[in-house]
C-alpha cells in the first residue's frame, strides 16, 4: 500500500485561499494527498470562496475555519503558506520535510477595494475566480512539484 502524502494549506484566516487550496486538493489528488488547512487565525469560512468553488463543481460548504494549534499533533510531508503573512508568521512543524511558499491574491481584499471603487458585484466575483483557477492550477501539479518521496507500508 503506498501512503499518501500529508499536505497542510496554511494562510491567515483559513477562509478563503487555503480553504480553496484543500477543496481543490480533495476534489483532484484525493488518491495520493491526505490534505489540511488552518490559519495562524481563524475567520470563518469566506461564503463567495464557497459560492465560487461550487461554480466550479466543488463544495466546500462543510469547511470550518481551523488553527493551526488544532493540527500541532500531525505531521506534514509539506506545509504551504498561501498568503505572505502566513509565511511570515508561520511558526516551525517538527517533522515536516517541506516549507514551501506560494503566494495568492487576497480576494477579500481585492473585492473590497474594487467595491470601494464602484465595481459591479460580478468584478467583486472575478477576483475570486481568478484566485481559484490559480490555486487548481497549482494543486494540479502536487504532489510531484514537491519532490516528496512516495513511501511504501505493509498493511499490519
Amino acid at each position: 500500500m503506498i501512503e499518501k502524502h500529508r499536505i497542510l494549506f496554511l494562510c491567515t484566516g483559513n477562509s478563503c485561499r487555503s480553504q480553496m487550496a484543500e477543496g481543490w486538493t480533495r476534489a483532484l489528488k484525493n488518491d495520493s494527498i491526505e490534505v489540511y488547512s488552518a490559519g495562524v487565525e481563524t475567520h470563518g469560512l469566506n461564503q463567495t470562496a464557497v459560492e465560487v468553488m461550487a461554480e466550479a463543481g466543488v463544495d466546500i460548504s462543510g469547511h470550518i475555519s481551523k488553527h493551526l494549534d488544532n493540527l500541532r499533533d500531525i505531521t506534514f510531508d509539506a506545509v504551504i503558506t498561501v498568503c505572505d503573512n502566513a509565511r511570515e508568521t508561520c511558526p516551525f512543524f517538527p517533522g515536516a520535510k517541506k516549507m514551501l511558499h506560494v503566494g495568492f491574491s487576497d480576494p477579500p481584499a481585492i473585492a473590497k477595494d474594487l467595491a470601494a471603487r464602484g465595481a459591479s458585484e460580478e468584478e467583486q466575483r472575478n477576483c475570486y475566480r481568478r484566485v481559484r483557477d490559480e490555486i487548481r492550477a497549482f494543486v494540479e501539479t502536487l504532489p510531484e512539484a514537491l519532490h516528496l518521496e512516495r513511501h511504501d507500508c505493509q498493511k499490519a
